[in-house]
């Protein structure tokens, strides 16, 4: 098919849009990975679905009054069927994103410009890796996603937008995006690779002896007069998303202030997509005390929330990262994405690896400054990465795949 026979238009909600529809275009059946894809691939990604994306609408967490208002964009055939989409958002601010451009939008104001509102096209409030230019297989693939990046910049100029993010897409789709003109932008985050581990302790011979004992140790004391519970599908009940939302709130208010997301996200999610749902409870004489969220896909466990009540030596490392690595090995999972930042998992058997976005900035004037500055930040982050490479915490005999 060519451009010409796909059309694009603007919807303000996903209930407007088939979940089927939506969900042929965000996790096709028969995915192939594209070259430089290949530490990133994820056969279903729970952060595109419908079930998700709907949960953050119709709960109040990404609406208009939060600044997350959406505008999501589709592509459809001649016969009207649903070809390509991108979740999208017309945002007032810049936080929720974990790909920080406060600094851009400080200068353009200064220098007079209106950097808000903007275009964010993500998965609201997640800082996890996948396709961002959602696009349903079959012949004229290449022409819908055409179509929809110019469906995006159509969208900036009928809602007057400075700019368009895309944030944590797949390099491929960044690679794609910076041929159209976009601007192309590194991070980094911190992951777990499984190497086709048996066990948890089978991960732990591929440690150095020192570091093995330490995690070895920060489990025993994390368990100490706890219990823990490692929940999915219907074993997690209201009670369970009752306390689970207690240590958000209180979590989320003393790191930023304003906890994103609302109580009625929890049991949505709970509702539509408890088997993509990982939570890990933690109990202490009947009281629950801390928990951490987890989304499943098929290739990978995505870490997102945690929050406790009490304190206790090495319990986030034990909920967080340890549970999440046993479980992706009882799994076969290919890895574990524990979210954003996070040096400190280094030492626990993740691996630095290179996360992407893509933008657009209208004002050329801003566009060349944004450009200077990425140019350096991307040299500094590879500097980065590659001297993180040379701390992991493996045996020196034991042969690692390197991400990419």
């Amino acid at each position: 098919m060519s451009g010409s026979e796909f059309k694009f238009r603007f919807v303000r909600s996903l209930a407007e849009v088939y979940p089927l529809a939506w969900d042929a275009c965000a996790n096709p059946p028969n995915q192939v990975f594209a070259p430089g894809d290949e530490a990133q691939f994820e056969r279903y990604n729970p952060f595109m679905s419908h079930a998700f994306l709907n949960a953050m609408e119709v709960s109040g967490s990404a609406s208009d009054r939060t600044g997350w208002a959406p505008f999501h964009v589709l592509v459809e055939d001649e016969g009207g069927r649903l070809a390509a989409c991108a979740p999208c958002y017309l945002k007032s601010h810049s936080m929720g994103e974990y790909v920080f451009d406060y600094a851009w939008a400080d200068a353009y104001e200064r220098a007079g410009g209106r950097y808000y509102p903007k275009l964010q096209v993500s998965a609201p409030f997640t800082p996890a890796q996948g396709r961002r230019l959602l696009v349903a297989a079959g012949a004229g693939a290449q022409a819908a996603r055409d179509k929809l990046i110019e469906g995006l910049e159509a969208l900036r100029e009928e809602t007057g937008a400075s700019s368009i993010h895309v944030t944590f897409p797949l390099k491929s789709e960044c690679d794609a995006l910076e041929a159209a003109g976009y601007l192309a932008r590194t991070g980094k985050q911190f992951h777990f690779f499984n190497k086709g581990y048996a066990s948890f302790e089978g991960f732990l011979e591929a440690l150095a002896s020192r570091k093995r004992k330490s995690i070895r140790r920060e489990r025993r004391e994390a368990a100490d007069g706890v219990e823990i519970f490692p929940l999915t599908g219907a074993d997690i009940t209201q009670e369970h998303w009752d306390a689970f939302y207690h240590f958000y709130m209180d979590t989320g208010a003393r790191k930023w202030g304003r906890p994103y997301l609302t109580r009625d996200f929890f049991s949505q999610i709970g509702a539509t997509m408890a088997e993509r749902i990982l939570l890990v409870m933690v109990r202490r004489n009947d009281r629950w005390i801390a928990g951490a969220i987890n989304f499943i896909g098929d290739d990978a466990l995505y870490g997102r929330n945690w929050g406790a009540l009490e304190e206790k030596p090495f319990l986030h490392f034990e909920v967080c990262y340890y549970q999440a690595i046993e479980f992706a090995i009882a799994r076969g999972l290919k890895r574990v994405e524990a979210g954003a930042q996070g040096e400190h998992k280094l030492a626990r058997g993740y691996q630095p690896v290179t996360t992407y976005s893509a933008h657009s900035i209208a004002d050329p004037r801003l566009s060349r400054a944004v450009a200077d500055f990425l140019v350096h930040e991307r040299e500094a982050v590879a500097e980065e990465i590659d001297l993180y490479g040379e701390h992991v915490p493996f045996r020196r005999d034991v042969s690692r795949e390197e991400p990419e």
